[in-house]
This record gives structure tokens, sequence and C-alpha cells, in this order.
């Protein structure tokens, strides 16, 4: 199933945004303002860009996703319910003891989870083994990473960076969810990481910036990273964190915080479009 219509893949990307909220506020924890940012990102992957099947979520021809942010598992786990890898109504189960939605993606307990993750900076690293792989074996796998951008001040994400364009390892992409936010504030005031584009051309990446809450941008962003040879591409996606919701967009203090019944109430208002 691929679905072109950028109208069809915004309503989904509604439905992913609700089901974030509807797991956070179900745990009572977890990490909303970063889920909204990429719930756009995750929307276009799983529903235009990926070659993959919820009947057969273990296919060796897949294509792979890596959440290196894995604390935006509220996201991942909405689109992958919304996709039929299991019943949407799960997602009340996040965070609870015995499920199989648990604060960070689990790769032997989640169907459609490619990766466990959670440790920031990790995550790109094991994208690489993947891609280089999938080289060795002429198999055709595209492999998709998401950062986050208070992620990548992380030293391994640009040992990783090094490594994927040495081993030209173009059919890698790495997503930036580039909302200017992480938990302790804006992203140049804890340790500036600015201009991220200008740091992965220099490594020797493609790059491509865009709007990350457009689909239409995304979509054709992807089109293009698929047509790059002989070295990997990022696209620094310049996001909203807690896109959707009104007094969650832009506010720090949603990093990690679950909404009380009255912002959860006022959250699925907002979203009933």
């Amino acid at each position: 199933m691929k679905i072109t219509d950028v109208e069809e893949l915004k309503r989904i990307s509604n439905e992913v945004r609700k089901g974030i909220i509807q797991s956070v506020y179900s745990a009572k924890s977890g990490h909303p303002g970063g889920s909204l940012s990429c719930a756009d990102i995750l929307t276009v992957l799983y529903f235009n860009q990926m070659n993959i099947n919820p009947e057969k979520p273990k296919d060796e021809a897949r294509d792979r996703f890596v959440l290196s942010k894995g604390h935006a598992s509220p996201a991942l786990y909405s689109t992958l319910a919304n996709r039929g890898y299991f019943p949407k109504e799960e997602l009340k189960t996040f965070r609870h003891v015995g499920s199989k939605l648990q604060g960070h993606p689990d790769m032997n307990k989640t169907l459609g989870v490619d990766m466990s993750t959670g440790s920031l900076g990790q995550g790109l690293s094991v994208a690489n083994g993947i891609a280089m792989a999938s080289k060795l074996k002429s198999d055709g796998i595209r492999v998709y990473c998401l950062l986050g951008d208070g992620e990548i001040e992380e030293g391994q994400i640009w040992e990783a960076v090094m490594t994927a364009v040495h081993r030209k390892l173009d059919n890698l992409c790495v997503i930036v969810d580039n909302n200017n936010l992480q938990i302790d504030g804006k992203i140049e005031d804890v340790k500036n990481s600015l201009p991220i584009g200008s740091k992965f051309k220099n490594f020797g990446f493609n790059v491509l910036e865009v709007d990350g809450n457009d689909i239409k941008q995304l979509v054709e962003a992807f089109q293009i990273a698929r047509t790059v040879k002989g070295m990997p591409t990022a696209i620094i996606a310049k996001t909203i964190k807690g896109k959707g919701i009104s007094f969650m967009e832009n506010q720090v203090g949603w990093h990690g915080k679950a909404p009380n019944e009255e912002q959860y109430n006022q959250a699925m208002r907002e979203l009933e479009i």
C-alpha cells in the first residue's frame, strides 16, 4: 500500500497524533512534544515511502527504520498501529507493566520495530550496519534513521556520520527532527549544533532541508534521496515541537510530561479535524 494523496497523508498524520496523545495520557508519562513533531515524517515513511507489509513484518526484503530518538516511541507505536501492525486499542497500554509498548521501542516485543533504541546517539551506528549488510547482499533495502537535534550532541553520531560517508551508504537516509528544543531548553543554548545541514554536508552527506511538518515537501525530499548515488542523504526537517496541539507547540515543558484530563480533552478536540 502506497498512499500518494497528500490530503489523505495529512489525515493519517492527524490520526497518528491522536494516538500519541492517547498513549501518553493513558500512561500518565511519556514524551509528547518530540513525538508530535515527527508524526508527519513517520507518516510519509510508513504510508508513502517504505517497502513494508504489516502481514509480513519479518520479511527480509523489507526496508528498515531505526528510531534513534527512542523516547519518541509514542509516534512510532501510533504509526505502526495505524499501519495495521497491531490494534490501535493497544496504544492505551503504553508504558503499562506487561505491555508490548514500553517507554522505548523493543524489537523483541513489538511487531514492526526494527531496532531496540533509547540510549541516545547509538541508532545511526546500527542503521549504518544494516545499510552495509544490505550493500554486501545487494538486496536493495533502504534504511531510514530518525535523529533528534538534541541527540546529535552525542559524539558517536559524528563517528557514525563519517562511517556512512566512508562506506558510500547511498541506501541510507538520515532524518534530523529539528524542532530546536531538548529537555533543558533551546538547542543553541544547551550545546549549539547549528547550522545542522552544513555539518552533515561538510562530512560528505547529500543534504536536503525541508519543513518537516509539510507532507508534500517530505515526499519530494525522500524521492530525491532515492536518486542520490555514492553518498548517504541527510534530510534536515525543521519541525515544531508539540505540533498540532496549541498549548504544546514550541513549549519545552512538554518534552516529557503527560497531559491531565482537561488538557487531554482539549488536545483531542483540537485534533478533530
